[in-house]
């Protein structure tokens, strides 16, 4: 997609919410949503702790193995965001150069989430369904490609899936 494709593609969806009072809402549920799943993981780590020594240790190393790697490739990779590269003011506050693919919320959204679906089951769908609203919040805020929201999904998925593996 060229930088003008996006840019009317990017003023299409946000048109309905460039109001301040609807930005405002946009980002208050960016924020709420990220300290929802950092509330949530440390509830988990917590119970785990004391239930279930080896599910905890499963739930706190592969996420944080899974983080730093993510963290790495997606420094080496470096994509612009897309308020760096299509002209596009975002929604939600944010002045960070590059490092947009992979969406490490979205990643960290998921994984957690996948945590919850190993021991809670109905809360981690809950939380999936949480981690794509927190996606869509990310697309619509400016500060992520569709590309890189999907990309931090499905990384969080597979990390995840090591959870119910190992």
């Amino acid at each position: 997609m060229n930088t003008k494709s996006y840019r009317d593609f990017y003023e299409k969806i946000t048109s309905p919410i460039r109001s301040e009072g609807s930005r405002r809402k946009l980002n208050s549920a960016n924020e709420i949503l990220t300290s929802l799943f950092y509330i949530a993981y440390s509830a988990l780590l917590i119970d785990r702790l004391v239930i279930d020594r080896t599910m905890f240790w499963k739930i706190l190393l592969i996420p944080a193995i899974a983080f730093v790697i993510l963290t790495i490739v997606r420094a080496a990779i470096n994509a612009p965001r897309p308020y760096e590269r299509e002209e596009i003011v975002p929604l939600i506050r944010k002045d960070t150069k590059g490092k947009s693919m992979p969406s490490r919320h979205v990643f960290s959204a998921v994984v957690i989430a996948m945590a919850y679906l190993a021991v809670f089951p109905l809360f981690g769908v809950l939380l999936l369904g949480l981690a794509c609203l927190s996606g869509t919040i990310r697309i619509i805020g400016g500060v992520h490609y569709p590309k890189d929201v999907i990309a931090g999904c499905l990384c969080g998925v597979i990390s995840g899936l090591c959870i119910f593996l190992v």
